[in-house]
């Protein structure tokens, strides 16, 4: 190969010496022509790095702009929105909040509306009343304290009230209307063989104003019951026992009028005496006069116990009339 380069040379070389012309400067020159290309082709490829990094600048900085931009924009877009989602939320929380508050207070303000304005047992009764609920006894004719004899007897009892808030014999022999004390305590009591139970109401109605009454002047309420009538147009034989209790404000009246015995004893103490058998008769109780004598006092709570017998034919007259208008049971 070398052989070859040579002897192209050699014949460069003498067509150079034809031309007129130094074979070494036509070398030197075609040398420097290829150095020319060389550095225009590595000048060009400078450029184009330079262009190449300029556009590649050029695409990172258009690249981080948009990148700023879009992170800028999502940024802002997802603040907004994020603040938009926490506002929407607040207003939310906020709308439940009050939402809940309205309806507890609703249910708190209808339960206490509801255990303010309902004033009643665990029955569900009224206990402020002027319906009474007394017990009454059936007795048989025969009985020793029955369809005996007549006429006002005051001494049957004492002006206290027993312990067993029943009243207390204080008779015979100084009353000739009954038998004994123990004949007399089965008035009050339930004794098998010797009477019958049952429970009656009797409602006091408002006649005028404050005043209320009940009044019956032929008061058999337990005709054909019990014992039954024993061959009488109604059952005349029997008992009637009552406990209540008024709170005393000042100018309550308790009367009653009727036959046969009636005793009322208010706070434990004997306040009418109607003793005896006998026609309709009248006792009154006018709290403020008695009050000393009872021991009352403004605003306390007090017992009222009403003991009432039925003992002979051929009349039942039952009337009671009282301004108390509450009466709650014992």
């Amino acid at each position: 190969m070398k052989l070859g380069f040579a002897l192209n040379l050699a014949a460069l070389a003498a067509l150079c010496v034809a031309c007129g012309e130094d074979p070494t400067e036509a070398s030197s020159q075609e040398s420097d022509s290829e150095d020319t290309v060389a550095e225009g082709s590595s000048s060009d490829d400078d450029v184009g790095e330079e262009q190449g990094s300029g556009s590649s600048e050029s695409a990172d900085q258009g690249s981080s702009e948009s990148a700023d931009e879009s992170t800028s924009e999502s940024a802002d877009g997802s603040t907004s929105e994020s603040a938009d989602d926490e506002s929407a939320s607040e207003s939310a929380d906020e709308s439940t909040d009050e939402s809940t508050e309205g309806e507890s207070g609703s249910e708190t303000e209808g339960e206490t509306d509801t255990d303010t304005d309902t004033d009643t047992t665990d029955t569900g009764v009224d206990p402020c009343s002027t319906i009474l609920y007394p017990t009454v006894r059936d007795f048989m004719i025969a009985h020793p304290d029955f369809e005996g004899t007549t006429g006002n007897d005051l001494g049957i009892v004492e002006d206290q009230l027993g312990a067993d808030s029943k009243p207390v014999y204080a008779g015979n022999p100084n009353t000739p209307t009954t038998s004994g004390a123990d004949n007399f305590n089965q008035w009050y009591n339930d004794v098998e063989g010797v009477n019958l139970p049952f429970e009656i109401p009797i409602e006091l109605l408002e006649v005028s104003p404050g005043v209320y009454e009940y009044d019956n002047s032929a008061f058999f309420p337990i005709d054909d019951q019990g014992w039954g009538n024993e061959g009488n147009t109604h059952n005349y034989h029997f008992t009637l026992e009552l406990h209540t209790s008024f709170q005393y404000q000042g100018g309550e009246v308790f009367t009653f009028r009727g036959d046969d015995d009636l005793w009322v004893f208010v706070n434990g103490k004997l306040g009418i005496n109607l003793g005896g058998v006998h026609g309709a008769l009248e006792g009154s109780i006018d709290m403020d006069a008695m009050a000393g004598d009872l021991g009352l006092e403004l605003g306390g709570v007090y017992a009222i116990d009403f003991f009432f017998a039925e003992r002979h034919t051929v009349q039942s007259n039952f009337k009671i009339t009282t301004t108390i208008s509450c009466f709650e049971p014992q």
